[in-house]
């Protein structure tokens, strides 16, 4: 081996003895010291395709996150994604996978940037959620068991909020309630069962654009308050309207119920001077 002005003239003679060097087990430390290479990029020439001994090799905790990032960038998925994925840092995952090739870009920078935006936004609206849930349970178990006198006030509070009401212009005094709410028919229905009113005495008739399953809606209204389809009334339908634009609309969608008590006038008078009652004592914790 001969150096000449810093040169190295016999590569391949030079290359033999770091092979052989490499073979017998030393570092890239040693063989460039034994040999008295101090070019990086030569002695990267002269040991081109030599494994490292493998007392060189250090265990290293993130080879599996480092294997894992690398076939996740195969998959064509952005750093941020692998970020996401993997929970280390985008300066890792570039060393990691710099070598490979980028993924083409299906999304604008834009799309990209939106993307990004609804993705945190759906995160965000899952914690309110689970909040949202975990309140509404706590809630619910605040109530525990409901008496019938309980009941009854609520079953009054909740008929002359939602119910049909007697006026001066208007003297109907009839006992009729309208809600597409179907929790809220429930207990409307065993408020009535509460009173005493008897089950053959109700009619049921529903209310529905004519644009919705029809059928469907009158099926799940009699399965609800558990009567014959055919025991319905002639179900009331509402013109569709295509410049309007409604909300409630798809499978969910059934209309309203409403549940009218026949000869109940007696049953209106005296649901009136309840509510009276109820006010009147209300308005007294006010004073």
């Amino acid at each position: 081996m001969t150096h000449a002005g810093g040169k190295y003239e016999d590569f391949e003679e030079l290359r033999e003895q770091a092979v052989a060097l490499r073979r017998e087990g030393l570092s890239r430390r040693q063989i460039r010291d034994r040999l008295l290479v101090d070019n990086n990029d030569i002695l990267n020439r002269l040991l081109e395709g030599e494994p490292a001994p493998e007392w060189t090799k250090r265990p290293n905790a993130k080879d599996d996150l480092r294997a894992k990032a690398r076939e996740l960038r195969l998959q064509g998925m952005t750093y941020d994604a692998i970020q996401v994925e993997l929970g280390c840092s985008k300066s890792s995952i570039s060393l990691w996978v710099r070598d490979l090739p980028k993924p083409v870009r299906s999304r604008t920078a834009i799309e990209q940037a939106r993307l990004a935006g609804r993705m945190r936004w759906d995160h965000e609206l899952a914690v309110r959620d689970a909040e949202r849930q975990q309140t509404r349970a706590a809630a619910k178990a605040d109530v525990g068991t409901m008496t019938d006198r309980e009941l009854f006030f609520a079953g009054v509070a909740l008929y002359w909020a939602e119910g049909c009401k007697d006026k001066s212009y208007s003297r109907r005094e009839t006992v009729t309630f309208i809600n597409s709410d179907p929790d809220v028919i429930e207990v409307y229905v065993a408020w009535l069962d509460l009173l005493g009113v008897e089950r053959e005495h109700l009619r049921y008739r529903v209310m529905i654009h004519e644009s919705a399953d029809v059928e469907a809606a009158e099926r799940y209204w009699t399965e609800l308050v558990q009567i014959d389809i055919h025991a319905l009334q002639k179900t009331t339908l509402k013109k569709h309207n295509p410049k309007t634009v409604r909300k409630n609309v798809g499978d969910n969608y059934r209309g309203c119920l409403v549940v009218r008590v026949s000869r109940s006038a007696d049953l209106y008078r005296r649901i009136e001077g309840w509510w009276c009652g109820i006010s009147s004592q209300a308005k007294l914790r006010l004073r």
